[in-house]
C-alpha cells in the first residue's frame, strides 16, 4: 500500500478526522494512536500531521513595500502580522520578498468588573498565544528582579 495524504507514513493506518489543540493549533493523528492527557504522551501509533494555520489577509497595507499584510500563526501559535510577499526559500535557507514582519504580544481590554483582591478594575488579556485571562490592572512584572508587583489576581479564562 502506498503511501497518501490520508494515510499514516508510519503503519500505513488511515488518519482520524483534524482536532484542535487547547491553543488553537490543528492537527491530523494516525487512527491507531491517541493522546493521553493524564501521561501527557502518545499512545499506539506517534504519528501526528500538523495542519497549517489559515492565512487570513487583512486591509492593512505593508509599511516597507505597501501590499497588503497578512495575519499568520506560527507552529508554535505565536500570532504575527506580515507582507503577503514574504516568504521562505527552504533549499538555501533564506528569507525571501518583503522583510516586514510584526510580532503580536498581549492585547489588553479594560473590565467594567473589580478586583475581589483589591478592588481596582480589571483587565483582559489576550497573550499572543490566544489565551485569556483576566488580572487586575494594578498587576505588573518587576524584570530586574523578576518579581510580581501590584495586585496578583489572575483569573484564567477557558
Amino acid at each position: 500500500m502506498s503511501n497518501t495524504p490520508d494515510l499514516c507514513p508510519l503503519c500505513n493506518s488511515p488518519l482520524k478526522e483534524p482536532e484542535e489543540t487547547k491553543t488553537g493549533k490543528k492537527l491530523q493523528r494516525c487512527s491507531t494512536g491517541k493522546w493521553n492527557p493524564e501521561t501527557r504522551q502518545a499512545e499506539g501509533c506517534v504519528y501526528v500531521k500538523w495542519l497549517e494555520a489559515p492565512v487570513k489577509e487583512l486591509d492593512e497595507k505593508c509599511p516597507t513595500c505597501g501590499v497588503n499584510l497578512v495575519m499568520m500563526t506560527t507552529r508554535t501559535g505565536k500570532r504575527m502580522k506580515k507582507c503577503s510577499t514574504s516568504g521562505w526559500d527552504r533549499e538555501n535557507r533564506v528569507a525571501t520578498g518583503c522583510p516586514y514582519v510584526e510580532w503580536l504580544g498581549n492585547e489588553t481590554k479594560t473590565l467594567e468588573e473589580d478586583c475581589p483582591q483589591c478592588g481596582a478594575k480589571l483587565v483582559e488579556i489576550t497573550t499572543g498565544k490566544g489565551k485569556k485571562m483576566k488580572k487586575c490592572s494594578t498587576a505588573g512584572w518587576n524584570p530586574e528582579f523578576r518579581e510580581a508587583t501590584g495586585c496578583t489576581y489572575i483569573e484564567w479564562i477557558n
